[in-house]
Parts: structure tokens; C-alpha cells; sequence
């Protein structure tokens, strides 16, 4: 599904970084970011562009080549992974940053993501999230068509345990991102910090 939909002209989701990424990227310190389901590297290359050095994971080979080719469209480099989320190791302390933006994957496989992020941040490292909840069913304007991988903020505190979570909230904000995320929209949140 993924391949068929970055196989599409354009970007599918636009060039610019999510907005809520945009407002809080700074937070990350220095050194290696980890941007995760990255698709076609709107994320990754706004990130690149502050100075990290950025590896984007992908289960879409056809998405990633996108994203090399607009990282390189900017100057800039950038790492790409083809792997599915359910099998990748990012390690352990290795990552200054880790970025989730629009993760939907199965719950399952999301908790036990989520326990790997945890663990993934280098001490004083940065996680930013946003996904739609379950209150974005029905909208038409972007996300799952399932509850299943949506999340909520009482999710995430657990998920994230271990994390200080600076932020977290649900909310309804505009999104406005390519084709395919573009409304009034029901999202959670997330900025958290793993403790030095």
C-alpha cells in the first residue's frame, strides 16, 4: 500500500515538516536523530537541515528513494533503512533524538517500539511524536481507518515509562499536509526526555 502510494506524483504528505516537529525539533541535543515510518523524508530532511546527522527507517523501498532524493535536493545527507518496524533494533543509547510522526502500527507492535525507544535514547535524548487518537475516526481528513494503531496520551504514559515527559496532550488542531492530511484533526502529542 505504501509503495503504491509514494509511487504517486508529487509527495503524498508535501515537503514540509509537520508542524508540531517543526516547534519543538530545537529541544533535540546535538548528534544522531532517528526519524521512524519516515516515508518520503519531509521529517528527516527539515531535521538534517538543523545540523543532525539522521537515519529515516521506512517499510517503503519507493518512499526512502524519495527521501534521498529531496535530502539531496537541499544539500544535505541522510541514512535510510528499509525495515519493517515490527523487526528493527535501533539499539541502545544510541540516538539523541528519535522522531514519530504519524507511526500508526498495529498495538502490539507499537508497545513493544515503544519499550525500544525508550531504551534507544542516549541520556538527556529527545522523543517527539504526534499520531491521530481514536476521536479522529470518521473526519475523513487523514489517519487509520481503525482505532487500532491510533493512540491516546494514557497509552503513551505507559508506553513511554521511563521517559519525563515534558509534554503531552490530546487535542484538535488544522492539519494541513499534502494530499492525504488535510482537516480539522484529533492528535496526541508527545515530547519526552530521557532523564541524564
Amino acid at each position: 500500500m505504501w509503495d503504491h502510494r509514494y509511487s504517486e506524483d508529487g509527495f503524498a504528505y508535501g515537503t514540509e515538516p509537520n508542524d508540531f516537529l517543526a516547534e519543538h525539533a530545537h529541544r533535540i541535543p546535538p548528534g544522531p536523530v532517528l526519524c521512524l515510518a519516515e516515508g518520503e523524508g519531509r521529517n528527516a530532511a527539515y531535521v538534517a537541515g538543523l545540523g543532525n546527522p539522521v537515519t529515516a527507517v521506512d517499510l517503503s523501498a519507493v518512499g526512502l528513494e524519495k527521501a534521498r532524493a529531496l535530502a539531496q535536493s537541499r544539500g544535505l545527507e541522510l541514512t535510510t533503512v528499509h525495515a519493517d518496524l515490527s523487526e528493527y533494533t535501533p539499539g541502545v543509547g544510541a540516538w539523541s533524538g528519535i522522531v514519530s510522526i504519524w507511526c500508526h502500527v498495529p498495538p502490539p507492535v507499537r508497545k513493544q517500539l515503544h519499550r525500544k525507544v525508550v531504551d534507544a535514547l542516549a541520556p538527556g535524548g529527545v522523543f517527539i511524536l504526534e499520531a491521530y487518537t481514536p476521536d479522529q475516526l470518521g473526519r475523513g481528513t487523514g489517519g487509520p481507518p481503525v482505532a487500532g494503531p491510533m493512540m491516546t496520551a494514557a497509552g503513551l504514559r505507559e508506553e513511554l515509562a521511563g521517559l519525563q515527559l515534558d509534554l503531552i496532550e490530546e487535542t484538535e488542531r488544522e492539519v494541513s499536509e499534502g494530499k492525504y492530511h488535510n482537516g480539522w484533526s484529533a492528535v496526541v502529542r508527545v515530547v519526552g526526555r530521557k532523564p541524564a
